[in-house]
Parts: structure tokens; sequence; C-alpha cells
């Protein structure tokens, strides 16, 4: 192995603490500081809507032609429990990226005026917030709560990670990007991380199905790359005491409302690490960026594999 080449990344399987910004920070730093004190962990991913929470089973009083006062009242609660990008709450997380030294992949539901979004930031422990993802088209029922993103959010960092540990060590230059939830499902984004040079895959997402692992390894496959999927994992206890069940008769605190399936693979598509199921940890593998390369020799989609005489990709940057 290549002196230089390697980082050490984790997923965080985790979930929102009952909507409250404080102990789901805390439970950030918890996390972030174990990655790094246990594993090593020099890039932390976590799922998708960590920070404000995903309303499982929510349906904010709407049905077709019609909406509830209810149902606006709990979409006023949503909206106090979600953050703006920046903010002090940004802050804090940028402050906990520098004093442990983790570069943090973190969802969040970002508050924008009126308007929410799915959105992933992007925290560097030198620079600190470096951008932000906003998922392109919520799921089914989130576009009642979600807003879209556009084409002004969808970045590929380069960012250098020590190799010792050291700052002044050999670096391992990596690039990376963001796809939450069913955005994977996108051949087109797809296309478009690829064409950027992509080698970190982060996928933050809620998506607990068994499924869910083929899709994260025909990705690492297709784009010979390192996907990092970080799925929360989330019981009745984790949600505040009025939030929506399927059977409110069925109600008990040990109920399974997101059953995780956090995993890390490679770019031919071996399973590093998980998938996790049952609990909240932190999973980690060591990540050898040559191994994209050595992936390409064979399949490069948007180099050797490409037909660009017959397939051309279009993408609006502006919005």
């Amino acid at each position: 192995m290549t002196l230089g080449r390697t980082i050490r990344a984790s997923v965080v399987q985790t979930c929102t603490q009952a909507y409250s910004l404080d102990d789901t920070l805390q439970k950030l730093e918890e996390l972030t500081r174990l990655a790094r004190d246990r594993d090593g962990s020099q890039l932390a991913v976590f799922p998708e809507a960590f920070i404000g929470g995903y309303p499982k089973f929510s349906t904010f009083g709407a049905v077709v032609g019609d909406r509830s006062a209810e149902g606006r009242d709990e979409y006023l609660k949503y909206h106090n429990a979600a953050i703006e990008v920046p903010s002090t709450a940004t802050a804090r997380i940028e402050a906990l990226s520098k004093d442990t030294g983790v570069f943090l992949v973190v969802g969040v539901i970002e508050r924008d005026g009126g308007s929410l979004y799915c959105t992933a930031i992007f925290v560097d422990p030198l620079e600190g917030l470096l951008g932000k993802h906003r998922k392109v088209l919520p799921t089914a029922s989130e576009r009642l709560i979600w807003g879209q993103g556009d084409g002004t959010t969808l970045p590929v960092f380069e960012r250098a990670f020590s190799q010792s540990g050291a700052s002044d060590g050999p670096k391992t230059t990596a690039k990376m990007s963001a796809a939450i939830c069913w955005e994977n499902y996108m051949p087109l984004l797809r296309s478009h991380y690829y064409s950027l040079g992509t080698q970190l895959w982060c996928a933050p997402t809620v998506d607990s199905r068994p499924a869910w692992q083929n899709s994260m390894v025909h990705i690492a496959l297709e784009g010979r790359c390192f996907v990092l999927s970080a799925c929360q994992y989330a019981q009745e206890r984790h949600f505040p005491d009025t939030h929506a069940v399927g059977n409110a008769e069925m109600r008990n605190p040990d109920n399974v409302m997101i059953g995780g399936g956090s995993v890390i693979i490679s770019p031919l598509g071996t399973v590093l690490a998980g998938p996790l199921r049952d609990r909240e940890d932190v999973l980690t593998a060591e990540l050898d960026l040559d191994d994209c390369v050595r992936g390409k020799f064979d399949l490069d989609v948007v180099g050797n594999y490409a037909r660009p005489d017959i397939f051309k990709l279009q993408v609006n940057l502006d919005g």
C-alpha cells in the first residue's frame, strides 16, 4: 500500500434526539469523538436529516385538496427544529471539527425563510463550513415539507488528509460528494458526480431496507469509488411523545422506526464495514484511494467506458 494514499473514514449510525437541537449536537460531538478516539477516523459521515429530524409516519394533516390546522402546527414545530446554514448551530459543528480534526459530512434539515430543505453540509477542520448540497428531489410525501435543491449545490470537494495524523506528514488527497437517500437512484446525478472525479461517495439516508445495500454496491462498482452510506437507527423513544406512529395503540419506546443498515463499500464492490443493524454505532474502514484508479483500469464510465460520440450530459449549475 502506497504511503500517503490512505485515509480512515467512518459512517455514523445514529438518529436525531427528540428534535432537540442541543441534545442532537451533543450526540454529534460524542460520536465524532468516538470515531476519532476509538477508530482514528479523519472523516465521519452522519445520516440524512440527523439535525432537524426525519418525521417518519407524519402526515402533517394533508390530503389532496386540503390541509388541517393541526398539520400546520406540526409543520411549525418541525420548521422551528431546523437550522439555518450558516448559523450558530453550524458554528458549533465547525468548532467540533476543528477541535477533533475530523472532516464532517452531516445531514441537516435546513431552514431558509419559510421553506425547509434536506441538506448535507461539508465541514473542514481548517476551513470550517465549505458548502452544502440540497436534495434535488425529495421523495414522495417528503415533497410536502421539503423544497427542491438545484444545480447551485452539487459540489465535489477536494481535500487533503494527513496520512500520519501529523499536520506536516504525507497527505492523501480525496474528492468527495454527497447524494442523499433516493437521489442515489438518479442516473444523471451520478454521472455528474462521476464526471467530477468523486472518490468518496457519501450517501446519508434513512432507507433501511435490505435492498438499499444493492444500490450502494452498484454505485461503488459503477463509479469505481468508495461509498459511505450512513443511515439513521431510530426507535420511538428518540421521537417526541406526540410524534405520529403507524398505530397509536401499539406505542412502545422500543419500536424501531428506522432500522439502520449503514455500510462502507470499496470501488470493486467489497463490503469493508457493515451493514450495521439493531443499534447506534460507528463503522470505520481504511480507504486506499489508489483503489479508485485500480478499478478504472477496466471500467471508467466517464472515460474508457464512455461513448461521448453517442451520449452527452448537460448540467445546469446556475439554478
